[in-house]
């Protein structure tokens, strides 16, 4: 049986918290900021979780994580 590899897009893209969750980044983050309110840009700051109905298909895409 071969080795399971890892997405390597996907592992630039999420990290395992201690706690056993995903974390990953926001989208909408790269450029027209003008366009954005600064309450907005302030929350797109921070990073989030995984939501529960993509944590499946990042599991596959990460079997070592």
């Amino acid at each position: 049986m071969p080795k399971m590899k890892t997405k390597s897009g996907a592992a630039k893209r999420f990290k395992k918290t201690g706690s056993g969750h995903i974390k990953r980044e926001k989208a909408f983050r790269t450029h027209k900021f003008t366009k954005m309110t600064p309450k907005r840009r302030r929350q797109l700051r921070k990073a989030t979780l995984v939501s529960e109905a993509d944590i499946n298909s990042v599991h596959r895409m990460l079997p070592n994580a």
